[in-house]
C-alpha cells in the first residue's frame, strides 16, 4: 500500500506598521527583475498586472533604508530595471529565513503524522478555510465532483460531503484560470441574498441547487429576516428573506425548509 506525503508549505510575509513589506509574492517579483531586467517582463513571470508591479516596487523602495530596485537609463534595449546590492542581499536573507521556516514545519509535520495524515490535510483545508477573507455569507470547502461544457458555459458540480453537492455555472475562462479538474478542492461563495426559502415539498423549482434542511436560527429585522437553516450533514446555509415572507410560510426554529439558489448565483476560488 502506497500512502502520499502530506506537507505543510512555508509562505511567509514580513510585516510592518504600514503592512505587508515583503512577501512570497514580492520577493519573487524582484527574483524575476533580476533574472529578466524588466519590469514588464518580471511582472508577466509573476504574473503581476504592470501597475502592480511598480506599486509593490515603490512600496519596498519606500520601506526600505536603501533603494531595492533601480531605474536604468539607455543600452541596448532602452533601459530598464536591475536589482541593487541592497535588493540582492534582501532577497538571498529571506530565502534563507524561508528555509529555515520550512525546516521547522517539517518537523512539526512529522510529529503531527503520529495522529495520521488525514488529519493533518484536514488541518489544512480548516488553515486554508479560515484565512481567506470574504463578503459572502455562505461559504463551503469542497471538490470538484463534475464538469460539462455547455457551449458558453461550465457547469461545474462540487461535492461538499458524502451527502451534499451544489453546481456553478462559470465561463470558460474562468475554469481554465481556477485550474478546474475532477478531485480539485475549490471553495463556493453564495450571498445570503442570492438564496430563497420554500417550505413544500411537492413544490416545483427551477434552481439547480436545492437544499433541504431544518430552520436552526432566524434573526429578525424590521424588513428582512436572516434565516440559517441546518443541513443534515452539519453544515448551514444562511438567506435573507423578507419578514413578510418569513410570516407566510411560517417561518420558525425547527421548521423543516428548503434553501434554493440558482447555479449562477455561485462563484468559486481555488488555492494556487
Amino acid at each position: 500500500m502506497t500512502t502520499t506525503a502530506t506537507r505543510f508549505l512555508a509562505r511567509m510575509s514580513l510585516d510592518t506598521d504600514v503592512g505587508t513589506a515583503l512577501s512570497d509574492t514580492r520577493i519573487r517579483l524582484l527574483e524575476a527583475i533580476e533574472r529578466e531586467g524588466s519590469i514588464n517582463r518580471a511582472a508577466k513571470a509573476v504574473p503581476l498586472s504592470y501597475k502592480a508591479a511598480w506599486d509593490a516596487i515603490d512600496t519596498l523602495n519606500n520601506l526600505a533604508p536603501e533603494p531595492v530596485v533601480v531605474r536604468v537609463a539607455g543600452g541596448r534595449q532602452g533601459g530598464g530595471t536591475q536589482l541593487t546590492e541592497y535588493g540582492r542581499r534582501i532577497v538571498a536573507m529571506y530565502r534563507a529565513l524561508e528555509i529555515e521556516y520550512q525546516g521547522a514545519l517539517d518537523r512539526l509535520s512529522a510529529r503531527l503524522g503520529d495522529v495520521g495524515g488525514g488529519d493533518i490535510r484536514s488541518f489544512q483545508r480548516l488553515m486554508h478555510s479560515m484565512s481567506m477573507k470574504t463578503s459572502a455569507r455562505n461559504q463551503f470547502a469542497g471538490t470538484v465532483s463534475g464538469l460539462r461544457v455547455g457551449g458558453v458555459d461550465y457547469e461545474v458540480r462540487i461535492r461538499l460531503d458524502a451527502q451534499t453537492e451544489i453546481a456553478a455555472i462559470i465561463t470558460p475562462a474562468s475554469a481554465d484560470n481556477l485550474g478546474l479538474a475532477i478531485g480539485k478542492e475549490v471553495f463556493a461563495l453564495v450571498k445570503s441574498s442570492s438564496v430563497m426559502l420554500a417550505t413544500e415539498r411537492g413544490i416545483r423549482l427551477t434552481a439547480r441547487n436545492q437544499l433541504w434542511g431544518e430552520v436552526a436560527a432566524v434573526h429578525q429585522g424590521p424588513v428582512n429576516s436572516e434565516v440559517t437553516l441546518a443541513l443534515p450533514s452539519g453544515r448551514s446555509v444562511t438567506c435573507v428573506v423578507t419578514a413578510e415572507s418569513c410570516a407566510a410560510l411560517g417561518i420558525a426554529p425547527g421548521v423543516e425548509a428548503c434553501a434554493f439558489f440558482q447555479s449562477s448565483s455561485v462563484i468559486l476560488a481555488a488555492w494556487e
